[in-house]
């Protein structure tokens, strides 16, 4: 009881500073005319959103920092002291502020210089693996060992391959999240969603008793402090935006999600709770491979495949539903693999 009571109580004050600081940040982007260029590769009808404010990002990445680390803090000091989980947190929202920041350069440059494509894509891998080496060094120097959970199969000993593959994990995943972002509300209502899950996730795994890891209460509240941060950003950017994410959010949330994950051992039930992700990173990848080999051919009306549906005819808030509802199903499932497996 005690645990939930400080998980909602962190959610709501994660949303409180994301929805407010919105009716500060918003305006303020406006006077600095930080607005979003819209490529010609997307829906023509996008167009109509140029000008919209973009880095909005800054909303959640501050209510989730401070709520984060003010509610772990606390909890810690009234409870059983700073264990092993409340070090893979931190180092975790660390690497996610990281993220931020090479979207906040990437966004600098786009907005502010005026070059459209902001980070050239190999500046961009070189600083993303830059990040992850050094908080796959900084989880291995606090204690986190090379294997990952299974279900039905307990832990899988990864050995060095483990570092090439996390690394993979979380670069890949990090821009699969960013790829997201292409339709009002859709990569903030996917992010609640996981990070509610792997709350409830983290909740199960803390009923359990201590692990290697101590309890799991620093995860709650963490993924808690996600789920309201995003729904506070939801306010401004559900259809029809009053603001973008732009890279700054959309990285941040990816490091955020690899974060969650690995806090507790959680890498594959990630990719499952995230499945949404993947289909859109796929869908560019299926796209790029099919068109090359094909001479010009393409399996999707566009892509990412949130673009394909949207020119079908599927209005932005009847994709976001959609999705939403796709990962609130794996969600589901991957509960049930980690209550019974």
């Amino acid at each position: 009881m005690v645990i939930g009571l400080w998980a909602l109580a962190t959610a709501l004050v994660a949303f409180a500073i994301s929805a407010i600081s919105g009716k500060y940040l918003v305006p303020f982007l406006h006077k600095l005319k930080y607005g979003q260029t819209i490529l010609d590769i997307g829906p023509s009808w996008h167009k109509n959103k140029q000008g919209t404010p973009t880095m909005g990002g800054l909303m959640f990445i501050l209510a989730i920092v401070f709520t984060t680390v003010v509610s772990v803090i606390i909890f810690a000091v009234t409870h059983d002291g700073f264990g092993t989980t409340e070090k893979f947190v931190f180092t975790g929202l660390i690497m996610a502020v990281c993220y931020g920041g090479i979207g906040f350069i990437d966004d600098y440059i786009k907005v502010v210089k005026k070059r459209n494509l902001g980070l050239t894509a190999i500046q961009k891998l070189v600083l993303q693996f830059l990040v992850v080496g050094l908080y796959l060094l900084a989880m291995r120097l606090l204690g986190d060992d090379t294997s990952i959970a299974v279900p039905f199969a307990g832990s899988v000993d990864l050995g060095f391959f483990y570092y090439i593959i996390m690394a993979l994990v979380i670069v890949g995943l990090t821009n699969a999240v960013n790829l997201t972002d292409g339709i009002d509300g859709l990569d903030g209502s996917i992010t609640f969603f996981v990070s509610l899950f792997m709350m409830m996730i983290a909740n199960i795994l803390n009923s359990f008793g201590s692990t290697m890891l101590g309890g799991f209460e620093s995860n709650v509240f963490f993924c808690a402090a996600v789920a309201g941060g995003c729904l506070g950003f939801l306010v401004w950017n559900f259809h029809p935006a009053k603001v973008f994410m732009g890279d700054t959010g959309s990285l941040f949330l990816g490091g955020i999600v690899c974060a969650m994950a690995f806090a507790m051992d959680m890498q594959l039930l990630m990719l499952l709770v995230g499945i949404m992700y993947l289909v859109e990173m796929f869908s560019v990848m299926i796209q790029v491979s099919y068109f090359k080999l094909s001479h010009g051919k393409r399996i999707f009306r566009m892509t990412p495949i949130h673009h394909h549906f949207e020119m079908g005819g599927w209005s932005e808030t009847k994709i976001v539903v959609v999705f939403s509802g796709v990962t609130a199903f794996c969600g589901v499932v991957a509960l049930l693999l980690v209550i019974f497996g």
